[in-house]
């Protein structure tokens, strides 16, 4: 194990800083982001977006890979993603606006803003909020989400060609492999079999 892994392992646990747990209906939001982060350091049933508090990678992550620096840029990528996203290019290429793929940036980005002091608590779950209403009545099921968001990461990925191998996101096969676990029924640890889908249209309660 590297220097990097002992120190990241040295760090409190996310539950530590935030112990109380998610409602149904936040659970149900945070679960958005679930097919993203494909990592043993995410975290996919708390706001805060890793298993362990890690403030300086979250800043890292926005910084390398959005080139957000800042809560104005920050606010700016989230706006984009509700308003257009990448699902305008895969209309243009498939004829299907994969709104899940974006909703997934969108919640991710939000978690890994309120992780790295952007934004506060409050405002990240504001921009979760913002983005059920659509959601939920695009989709009729996570299964339903979790199709649409492989087709807008497929289309979004093909259009990385001419990029080096190594700068290039995970295979394709490995997101299904991730996404199916999530589904997979057996799986007690999955956001999406802890909130079920119809749970958003329910009144909320604790865990």
């Amino acid at each position: 194990m590297g220097l990097r892994s002992l120190t990241r392992w040295r760090k409190p646990r996310a539950e530590r800083r935030y112990p109380v747990p998610l409602t149904m209906h936040q659970l149900w939001m945070v679960g958005l982001s679930a097919p993203v982060g494909m990592d043993r350091s995410t975290s996919r049933t708390t706001l805060y977006p890793f298993t362990r508090i890690d403030d300086d990678s979250a800043r890292r992550w926005l910084a390398e890979r959005w080139e957000i620096t800042s809560r104005d840029k920050l606010v700016g990528r989230l706006d984009g993603l509700a308003r257009t996203g990448y699902r305008a290019r895969a209309r243009q290429a498939l004829g299907v606006s994969p709104l899940a793929w974006d909703a997934a940036l969108y919640v991710d980005l939000a978690r890994r803003g309120f992780g790295s002091g952007m934004i506060t608590e409050a405002d990240a779950w504001t921009a979760l909020k913002n983005i059920v209403p659509t959601v939920a009545k695009t989709y009729a099921s996570w299964q339903e989400y979790a199709d649409h968001y492989l087709l807008g990461r497929k289309v979004w990925r093909d259009g990385l060609r001419g990029i080096p191998d190594a700068d290039l996101p995970a295979p394709q096969s490995v997101a299904d492999t991730h996404v199916r676990s999530l589904l997979d029924p057996a799986n007690r640890t999955s956001p999406w079999n802890l909130a079920p889908w119809d749970v958003i249209f329910n009144p909320d309660h604790a865990r």
